[in-house]
C-alpha cells in the first residue's frame, strides 16, 4: 500500500506549498522511491479551464487532456513524472460527481450530506492515484487552514490518516514566519494560531515548514516545536531560496526528507549527486540573453509560468541566464519604431484566447521575421505567425482567424471541425497529447531528433487545411502534420535563423535538466544573435565614451 503525505498551508496563500511538496517529491525520488502527486483545490469551478489567467495563472494540461492547476507543472518538473487529470480535484468536480450519483439513485434514497458523502468522494480521489505503481503519494490541499471552503478536505484527510493507520500517513503544515519592525524580528504567533486551527480540525501536523525571508534562528525553531507539539527536528525552515531548483537541497539540509521517511517508516538512502550538479550548473549560467515574451497577461506572470520555466531550462543547457522582457501585446504596434524590439535576442509568442492583443502578436511575428530575430510561436502564436505570413508575404489583406474575424476574406485559421456550438467552453477543444509526424531534414526534426513526437494541445482553431497548399507554395513550410496528415502541427521558414511555431504547448513537457528541444534551439539561436551583435554594440559604446 502506498504511503501518503498531506501538505496543508496556513496564514497566507502563495506561501510555496506547491514548491515545498514538489521539492520533497524530488528528494524522495532521489531515494529511489516511486512518487506521484496530487492537488485538491477548494474552488467550485469544475476545473481551471474557464478561469481568466488573471484569476488563477496558467492552465496546465496533462497528457490525457486534463485542464489542471498550475501547481501540477511544478510537480511534473520536479519529480519528472507525467501526471493525469486524476492529479487535480476541485470542490466543483467533487460535488458534480456526488450529485450525479444522487440522481442515479446510488445512495439508495439517503440524505446526501458533506459527511460522509462529500468526504468519501474526496477520499476516492486520493485512492484513485494511490496505485500499485507508486510508493508515495503527495497530496497538496489548496487554500489555507481557516478557509470555510477547505473544511471538507481537512476532514477527509483526517479520516484518511485514521483509516490508513500510524506509519502510513505524514501531515506537513507550511506556515509563515514574518519579520516585523525595524529589527526585522521573526514572529511565531501566526504559526501558533495556524497550527491551533489545524489541530482543532483533528489533525496534528508531524512536520511544520516555516516560510521566511531570512533563516530562522534555532531558538525560534525550538519555541515553535514546544508550542506546536512537534519534535525539534520536525520544524523545518524554508527561507527564500536563491533559485527554486536549489530548494530540494535546502530542505534536505534542514532534514525534511529524513523526518518524513522516519514518520512513514521508510529508510532508503539518498543520492543527491546528480541534482547538486544540476543546481551548480544553474548557478553558473551567466551568458546574457534577452527574450521578449509577447503576451496579453504580462501583468500576472504566472499566466505564462511554464513558458518562463522552459526558457530558463533552455538557458541552463547553454550556460545562459535568460532575461525575459515582458511585452504587452497591445503595445507592440507602438514599439515597432523603438529600440525595445530591436534589442531583443529572441521572441516567444505564447498561447491565449480572444482578440485582445492579437494584432500585436501578429506585428511581433512580422518584426521578428523581417529583422531575423529568432522567434518561437506556441499555439495561438502559430496562428499569429501564419496570418502575418499570409498578409505580408502573400499579400492577402485581411487574412485572419475566424475566431477574431468571422467574416475574414482569407480564413487561413479556422475551426478544426465543423463545431459551431461552443456553449460548452471545454467540450470543443483539442486537449491533451497528440502525435505529429515531422518532415525529415526540417528544423523541428533536427531539434527533436525523432521522426514522430507527441505534444500537448489546448485549442479550437487550427491552420486551415484548405489554405495549406497556397501557404507552402509561398514558402511557409508545414513541417509537422497529424498522423492522418489533415492537421498542421509545426511551421517554419527556411530563409530565417529560427522562425518556428507549433500548434501545441511544448512548454508543458520541458524539464529542468532536460529542456524542451524547441526552447533549447530558440535560446541557442538567440545566443548566437546576441554574440554576433555584442562586438558592434561594444564599438558603439566605446565611441560614445
Amino acid at each position: 500500500m502506498p504511503k501518503h503525505i498531506f501538505v496543508t498551508g496556513g496564514v497566507a496563500s502563495s506561501l510555496g506549498k506547491g514548491l515545498t511538496a514538489s521539492s520533497l517529491g524530488r528528494l524522495l525520488k532521489q531515494r529511489g522511491l516511486r512518487v506521484t502527486m496530487q492537488k485538491l483545490d477548494p474552488y467550485i469551478n469544475v476545473d481551471p479551464g474557464t478561469m481568466n489567467p488573471f484569476e488563477h495563472g496558467e492552465v496546465f494540461v496533462t497528457d490525457d487532456g486534463g485542464e489542471t492547476d498550475l501547481d501540477l507543472g511544478h510537480y511534473e518538473r520536479f519529480i519528472d513524472e507525467n501526471l493525469t487529470r486524476n492529479s487535480n480535484a476541485t470542490t466543483g468536480s467533487i460535488y458534480m460527481a456526488v450529485l450525479a450519483a444522487e440522481r442515479r439513485g446510488d445512495y439508495l434514497g439517503k440524505t446526501v450530506q458533506v459527511i460522509p458523502h462529500i468526504t468519501d468522494e474526496i477520499k476516492k480521489r486520493i485512492h484513485r492515484v494511490a496505485t500499485d505503481e507508486v510508493d508515495v503519494v503527495i497530496t497538496e490541499v489548496g487554500g489555507t487552514v481557516g478557509d470555510i471552503e477547505i473544511l471538507p478536505f481537512l476532514e477527509a484527510i483526517r479520516q484518511y490518516g485514521r483509516e490508513a493507520g500510524k506509519g502510513n500517513v505524514c501531515y506537513i503544515h507550511v506556515t509563515l514566519v514574518p519579520s516585523i519592525g525595524p529589527m526585522a524580528e521573526p514572529k511565531t504567533k501566526p504559526t501558533q494560531h495556524s497550527v491551533a486551527e489545524l489541530t482543532s480540525r483533528g489533525i496534528q501536523p508531524d512536520i511544520i515548514v516555516c516560510r521566511s525571508k531570512d533563516p530562522v534562528p534555532e531558538a525560534l525553531k525550538r519555541k515553535i516545536s514546544n508550542l506546536c507539539n512537534v519534535e525539534d527536528r520536525a520544524v523545518i525552515n524554508a527561507a527564500d531560496a536563491r533559485n527554486v531548483y536549489a530548494l530540494p537541497l535546502i530542505l534536505h539540509d534542514e532534514g525534511l526528507d529524513t523526518v518524513v521517511c522516519d514518520t512513514l517508516r521508510l529508510d532508503p538512502p539518498i543520492d543527491l549527486t546528480s541534482w547538486a550538479a544540476f543546481v551548480d550548473k544553474v548557478e553558473a549560467a551567466d551568458k546574457p540573453v534577452k527574450v521578449g515574451l509577447i503576451g496579453k497577461y504580462v501583468d500576472y506572470q504566472d499566466a505564462y509560468l511554464s513558458v518562463v520555466e522552459s526558457l530558463k531550462h533552455a538557458g541552463f543547457a547553454h550556460g545562459a541566464k535568460v532575461e525575459i522582457d515582458w511585452i504587452q501585446a497591445e503595445d507592440v504596434e507602438g514599439l515597432l519604431a523603438t529600440a525595445r524590439l530591436a534589442d531583443l535576442d529572441g521572441v516567444v509568442i505564447p498561447g491565449g484566447f480572444g482578440d485582445r492583443g492579437f494584432e500585436g502578436k501578429i506585428a511581433a511575428a512580422g518584426y521578428a521575421r523581417e529583422h531575423d530575430i529568432p522567434c518561437l510561436g506556441l499555439c495561438l502564436g502559430l496562428q499569429a505567425m501564419t496570418i502575418e505570413f499570409a498578409r505580408n508575404v502573400m499579400g492577402l489583406a485581411g487574412a485572419n482567424s475566424t475566431e477574431m474575424a468571422p467574416d475574414t476574406p482569407h480564413p487561413v485559421i479556422d475551426l478544426m471541425h465543423d463545431q459551431r456550438d461552443v456553449s460548452d467552453k471545454g467540450g470543443t477543444q483539442r486537449l491533451g497529447a497528440y502525435y505529429a509526424i515531422l518532415e525529415p531534414g526540417s528544423r523541428v526534426h533536427e531539434a527533436y531528433g525523432e521522426p514522430v513526437v507527441s505534444e500537448r494541445h489546448r485549442h479550437r482553431w487550427e491552420l486551415n487545411a484548405q489554405w495549406k497548399p497556397r501557404l507552402e507554395a509561398a514558402g511557409l513550410r508545414c513541417t509537422g502534420l497529424s498522423p492522418d496528415r489533415r492537421l498542421v502541427e509545426f511551421i517554419e521558414l527556411d530563409d530565417h535563423p529560427y522562425w518556428v511555431a507549433t500548434q501545441a504547448h511544448p512548454e508543458f513537457k520541458s524539464r529542468p535538466d532536460r529542456p524542451h528541444p524547441l526552447f533549447r534551439e530558440l535560446v541557442a539561436h538567440a545566443l548566437a544573435r546576441h554574440e554576433a551583435r555584442t562586438p558592434s554594440l561594444r564599438v558603439v559604446d566605446e565611441s560614445v565614451a
